[in-house]
């Protein structure tokens, strides 16, 4: 019986997860979205100050209001080509948690567009690309007005190993 609870709360926990608002953006002429309870604030490009020895998608880190944050471009984390920053790019800063704690990162995104409330039967699962992807970072995949938009799971984005890198840096 303690076994269905547990299933039954752990379905309605995940179905409240997916449905909700979302922070919409752009990278490489798609959208994704990220949970807007996962943003802290949304900031224009500012000086970043580069790490030695980080992975390539690290882009360094920012002093935000007397925080040191790290900042990653998620273009690179997700293979696509760099391109210049413009005056669209900004910087989301999201709160990502751990088993224990919870970290602030600045993820460089091409534009911010909107916040979309997105309903539940907009969602359809990610489908399954074989077992040699894992796409555990994707909530789910949102239809909106005809389009699709990525539902990021940013807590997935980066591996726990990864996390505990760009923690150093901060």
């Amino acid at each position: 019986m303690d076994q269905l609870a547990k299933t039954m709360d752990q379905a309605i926990k995940t179905t409240t997860i997916k449905t909700g608002k979302y922070l919409t953006f752009s990278l490489d002429e798609e959208e994704y979205g990220i949970c807007i309870l996962k943003v802290k604030e949304i900031i224009g490009m500012m000086p970043i100050t580069a790490v030695p020895r980080t992975p390539k998608f690290v882009k360094g880190v920012i002093n935000l209001r007397g925080k040191v944050i790290p900042v990653m471009d998620l273009r690179l984390k997700f293979n696509m080509g760099e391109i210049p920053y413009t005056d669209r790019t900004c910087i989301i800063v999201v709160e990502i948690e751990l088993e224990t704690s919870t970290v602030l990162i600045g993820i460089v995104v091409d534009a911010v567009s909107e916040v979309l409330n997105i309903q539940e039967n907009e969602i359809e699962e990610t489908p399954a690309f074989g077992t040699a992807l894992d796409t555990a970072y994707i909530l789910g995949l949102a239809k909106i007005n005809g389009g699709v938009k990525i539902l990021l799971n940013i807590d997935k984005v980066l591996s726990t190993q990864e996390i505990d890198g760009i923690g150093k840096v901060s």
